[in-house]
């Protein structure tokens, strides 16, 4: 068996310390003198281990005289990075990212229609209001229709199903603002006009405790949706993230 580091060891205890709260966002690891006493290493093999927990983005490290190491609290955002980069390495179609994000939205769809509570639906009929006035503003509605989504995955109650969908959402506002970019003033309004009407729907059935025809009118949406926004099909994903 392979023996971990000891940098990779120092690592894995301070990442632990960090996600369950011991070492939360804010706070200031303890001095290098500090963590070489207590893991008993050399200053060569902790720098190391801050450079790990560096490149994952759970600490920043802050120069001058009070300076020092920083908790970040963890967003998703190195995972994501990382989730695209695999995917264009596997010469992942962007058509691939969107069957996956219906597939995962979907699901989302009938965990809501399960829950005993209405808090989900109300969290999302209050997002609604905001849509109506700013369907001509492409920038404006693709923010707001990025939040009603991660609005459906994170009320689902599945937290994994929560961090997935963040990820494929990470990728697909990359694309949305190219193909907004890419595209004449005013093309997306009638496309925006009836996703407002879309999330409406879908609101009014689970209000109504139909989930059964609040996943088939969600997957009807989200395919009209690939097909609008994916012009090929085979478009490889590192086109979109390069």
């Amino acid at each position: 068996m392979k023996v971990p580091k000891a940098s990779a060891l120092i690592a894995n205890h301070l990442r632990r310390r960090i996600v369950t709260g011991e070492l939360p966002p804010g706070h200031m690891l303890p001095s290098e003198s500090a963590l070489m006493d207590e893991y008993g290493v050399s200053r060569p093999t902790l720098r190391e281990a801050i450079r790990i927990l560096e490149g994952e983005s759970l600490i920043t490290i802050v120069r001058g005289p009070h300076g020092g190491a920083r908790v970040l609290e963890p967003d998703g955002s190195m995972a994501a990075r990382y989730t695209g980069t695999l995917l264009q390495y596997r010469g992942t179609p962007l058509s691939d990212v969107y069957r996956a994000r219906t597939e995962l939205e979907v699901s989302a769809v009938g965990m809501i229609a399960a829950r005993r509570t209405k808090a989900p639906v109300r969290t999302l009929a209050q997002l609604l209001d905001e849509g109506d006035g700013i369907v001509d503003d492409e920038t404006a509605f693709a923010d707001y229709s990025l939040r009603f989504h991660v609005g459906v995955v994170e009320n689902a109650g599945c937290i994994t199903l929560a961090v997935l969908g963040r990820m494929l959402f990470d990728i697909l506002e990359i694309h949305n603002a190219q193909f907004i970019a890419s595209h004449p003033p005013g093309f997306e309004r009638d496309a925006n006009a009836a996703a407002q009407r879309a999330y409406r729907k879908l609101v009014k059935l689970l209000d109504n405790g139909d989930g059964a025809a609040a996943q088939r009118h969600w997957r009807r949406h989200l395919e009209a949706v690939q097909t609008f926004m994916v012009e090929r099909s085979d478009t490889p994903l590192v086109e979109v993230l390069s």
